[in-house]
């Protein structure tokens, strides 16, 4: 199981690696002005704020990290709400808790991102942030969004660890909003083994962000210092082998990104042309943005779902573990290290977002990029699959279909 960037670790990624086990520098400190520091992890961050468009970027060690240190640099505190999806990564919901904030759940629509409707339905005094996540590679409707945000004065995080690369209308997701989040699991567009990214426009939090992440330092420090630290930081840093290997995927993220948009094209034709009753497909915000790491298909009825995601060896969305907030079991027993939760009574019991849990219910993944059991595509074709093998899913999803 793994998305498409670690199915294309190649000659690049080998050489990168190489190039630091050979240089002896295995901290993503030194000296630019010496040649045996390759300077992997301030290439990677440099490089990849370049690519998105942003002024700032900070490598860090996971994209859980990423999400908590853009929450402790907007200097939220205990009480205020943030707005997050119900169907996102637990992680997502865990940085809003271990920052002390209160997660807010929001209903998804059928572009399984944040129903921006909802969203605004769930405003009150004490809202202080909105966490749009760019889910399974889909970016959100950014416009309806950070309209939102700028009548109601909130932060806007951006969740991009699933679509690293994406867009909406020609701008780079991560982009819109006061920050953005990245991760570099196995799992995703970038694969680093683990990792993440935080970008930004804003000098002052680029500034708190790599505080928090590097013990209270300035960017881009040299080395050691005595002094000078703007807070009490703690220590997210990537280290040079792990910045060695996302420095080479990055490198390749575009050209995985135009693959991945032909062969979902190619895999939504053949089952468009079939024309089979009682299915359609997950919404896009933007076709020419999307990641396209997976095929979503909506049906009728979640009966329908069940028996054909059985078929397939999947699941329906609705059963896809801690991707679904009611199957959090650790959210929803409150299960923190410390008994005081400011989020108490906010989020307690499945069935407090029925049209989430309708629209789950009813969907099932094929997968394109991303080949993972846990966010229900165990079934479908990777980056590397041929014409021929985009034949053979499309004809099987459509005999189960029309069998049932």
């Amino acid at each position: 199981m793994a998305g498409p960037g670690a199915y294309s670790f190649g000659d690049e990624e080998r050489k990168e690696v190489l190039d630091v086990l050979e240089s002896g520098y295995l901290s993503r400190y030194g000296s630019l002005d010496d040649p045996k520091f390759k300077h992997k992890v301030y290439s990677l961050e440099q490089e990849f704020a370049n690519y998105l468009g942003s002024r700032h970027a900070i490598a860090n060690s996971s994209g859980t990290g990423s999400l908590f240190i853009s929450l402790l640099a907007l200097g939220l505190q205990e009480g205020d709400e943030v707005l997050v999806p119900g169907y996102t990564f637990v992680a997502s919901i865990g940085s809003i808790i271990y920052s002390r904030a209160t997660p807010v759940l929001v209903e998804v629509d059928e572009s399984l991102t944040i129903d921006p409707t909802d969203l605004e339905s769930k405003i009150t005094e004490k809202t202080k942030a909105i966490m749009p996540v760019h889910m399974l590679g889909n970016p959100c409707d950014m416009d309806a969004i950070m309209d939102i945000a700028k009548r109601h004065s909130l932060f806007v995080i951006e969740d991009g660890c699933q679509a690293a690369g994406g867009s909406f209308k020609g701008k780079k997701l991560g982009t819109f909003g006061d920050i953005g989040a990245f991760s570099l699991n196995q799992h995703k567009n970038i694969a680093a083994g683990s990792g993440g990214i935080i970008v930004t426009d804003d000098d002052a939090l680029h500034q708190r962000a790599f505080a928090i992440s590097d013990q209270g330092h300035m960017p881009n420090r040299s080395g050691k210092e005595v002094g000078n630290r703007s807070l009490v930081g703690l220590n997210f840093q990537m280290n040079e082998l792990s910045g060695a290997v996302a420095l080479a995927q990055a490198r390749k993220l575009e050209g995985m990104l135009q693959v991945l948009r032909e062969k979902k094209r190619q895999l939504k034709g053949y089952i468009e042309e079939a024309n089979i009753s009682g299915l359609s497909f997950r919404k896009i915000n933007d076709v020419d943005g999307e990641c396209a790491t997976m095929l979503t298909v909506i049906f009728d009825t979640k009966e329908m779902a069940k028996k054909v995601s059985e078929q397939l060896g999947n699941m329906p969305l609705s059963e896809s573990g801690w991707h679904v907030y009611s199957n959090m079991e650790q959210i929803i027993e409150h299960k923190t290290p410390t008994k005081n939760w400011s989020a108490q009574g906010k989020f307690t019991h499945a069935g407090d977002l029925p049209k989430t849990d309708d629209i789950l219910s009813r969907c099932v993944n094929v997968s394109v990029g991303v080949v993972d059991g846990g966010l229900g595509s165990a079934f479908g074709i990777n980056i590397h699959s041929s014409d021929n093998d985009i034949k053979k899913v499309a004809s099987r999803v459509i005999e189960v279909c029309k069998s049932i």
